[in-house]
């Protein structure tokens, strides 16, 4: 009986942690889905009745559910390390910062930046939030060549170092004299015109991407993390069944 109680206890204690960690996940969730597009996708457990011996019945509810959320989380995590497994900045010689290609993702992540509306919606945020701003101003070319740009300020806010552009400020470039054919279609894409940049590049969209891969990573290390701690709930879940199953047997053939 005491061992029941103890077990019982044990479980109520980790549904208790659970939830806390869940809330944690879920604020972790927010705060990187802020900066890209992310699937919401992980979900804290509810708290079951566990401390008494009638629940039983809950118990059985709960595991069920339990097991639910422990295969769809490993699932959502598997797909999400699949799709962003490829697709990595490039370095470029004597530069700081990495530049990025779209056609290193995965085929799934292109299509959700190739598809018109998304692309206008995101490339409508980066804009109006004065992205490309950020990165100040009246820097010497050899301090913004050497400078930490994050994805989407190498993608979006300068044109390919390739183009061969001269340098006049982080977000103005002055493009060689006559026409010329690039071998990268963003060189033609690029504008000097602050609401245009090179927010219509394919480099744009491979930056974007590229900060969502890394949002993509962190949350699915977190995870990782809730569903080591949902497997050791469900096993305290399953003891805490024996248990209540072992009492009640002993109830009746007493």
């Amino acid at each position: 009986m005491a061992s029941t109680r103890c077990s019982n206890a044990v479980f109520a204690a980790f549904n208790i942690v659970t939830l806390l960690l869940g809330a944690a996940v879920l604020a972790a969730g927010i705060y990187y889905g802020s900066h890209g597009e992310c699937e919401r996708f992980l979900r804290a457990p509810a708290l079951a009745g566990a401390c008494c011996r009638g629940a039983t019945p809950l118990l059985w509810l709960y595991l069920a559910l339990t097991g639910l959320l422990i295969a769809a989380a490993v699932c959502l995590g598997v797909f999400a390390l699949v799709v962003t497994n490829a697709g990595a900045g490039r370095a470029v010689s004597g530069r700081g910062f990495k530049e990025y290609r779209l056609g290193d993702y995965s085929t799934w992540l292109r299509r959700r930046v190739e598809d018109g509306g998304h692309w206008a919606r995101i490339r409508s945020c980066l804009v109006d939030a004065g992205f490309c701003g950020r990165l100040g101003k009246n820097r010497t070319v050899d301090e913004f060549v050497n400078s930490n740009l994050s994805p989407v300020q190498s993608g979006c806010c300068k044109p390919p170092t390739e183009c061969n552009f001269t340098y006049q400020n982080e977000t103005y470039w002055i493009k060689p004299p006559g026409s010329r054919n690039y071998t990268d279609p963003d060189c033609n894409s690029w504008s000097n015109e602050q609401s245009e940049l090179c927010y219509d590049c394919q480099s744009c969209k491979a930056g974007v991407l590229g900060n969502l891969r890394s949002s993509w990573k962190k949350i699915a290390f977190v995870n990782a993390a809730f569903v080591a701690l949902l497997v050791i709930v469900y096993s305290l879940g399953c003891c805490a069944l024996r248990n209540n199953r072992r009492h009640k047997y002993s109830l009746v053939g007493k």
